[in-house]
């Protein structure tokens, strides 16, 4: 998907990249924090560097130091890394009808570069899917550009945690730059009663919920999220449907 020239030629590749470039100083300070956090944590050098590039979800990443540090079994760390990344099955289902046109090899590429920020771009830039070739092509070089973007800023900035390591103090909190940089991009979305009903329930939720293991309160928070603002529509769609009857 990323490599097809037609995608870096086309106009919405570049609107991709500035979209993402607004929020790619607060990924990176989050990924330089998380490079520093694999190194504190004993990993040496080159597992660092490695599971910087190839694991490429900051929130799993986090999750699993602190569990490979303490020598937990292999299958605790994985499944935590599968319980922290659930909400990806909701974003993954939600993309289904933009993606099945292309080979199955660039679905699962997509899949491993789409991030939190990247879905959340997205959406707001193709609220509906287009079914038309033109529209797909426009879809897919937006979404190159800021999961590039992204892709590059974070680990990016992870080998540079990793190496930097030395001379910069978990203390100094970078991490929270990252969840700015999301909090932002959030409040841009919520421009509907129904979404601000969706984003209250799911941080209550959230944050009610913290003290489950492995993040589960993020799922949590999702599927509340998601059921609340269901039942809401179909509520009022039922409401509307008998006043016009």
């Amino acid at each position: 998907m990323f490599l097809h020239p037609a995608y870096f030629r086309h106009a919405e590749f570049r609107v991709g990249v500035l979209d993402a470039l607004g929020a790619a100083p607060g990924l990176a300070a989050w990924g330089v924090m998380a490079g520093v956090a694999m190194v504190n944590s004993g990993l040496s050098t080159f597992e660092a560097l490695l599971m910087g590039v190839i694991v490429f979800a900051g929130s799993s990443q986090l999750a699993a130091i602190p569990l490979i540090s303490s020598g937990a079994p292999m299958w605790v760390v994985l499944a935590t890394g599968c319980c922290v990344n659930l909400r990806f099955v909701v974003f993954s289902a939600h993309l289904r009808p933009y993606m099945m046109h292309l080979p199955l090899w660039q679905r699962l590429l997509t899949g491993y570069l789409t991030t939190d920020l990247s879905y959340v771009l997205f959406v707001r830039r193709y609220p509906r899917h287009d079914d038309t070739p033109e529209q797909q092509l426009a879809q897919q070089a937006y979404l190159a550009g800021n999961s590039g973007v992204s892709w590059v800023a974070w680990v990016g900035c992870n080998v540079a945690g990793v190496l930097l390591a030395g001379v910069i103090p978990a203390a100094w909190g970078l991490a929270f730059a990252g969840i700015l940089a999301l909090l932002g991009i959030l409040f841009s979305l919520v421009s509907s009663p129904l979404r601000w009903v969706g984003a209250g329930v799911a941080g209550a939720a959230a944050v009610a919920a913290f003290a489950l293991p492995y993040k589960l309160n993020i799922l949590l928070a999702i599927a509340a999220a998601v059921a609340i603002c269901l039942l809401l529509e179909t509520t009022n769609r039922s409401a509307a449907s008998m006043r016009s009857s």
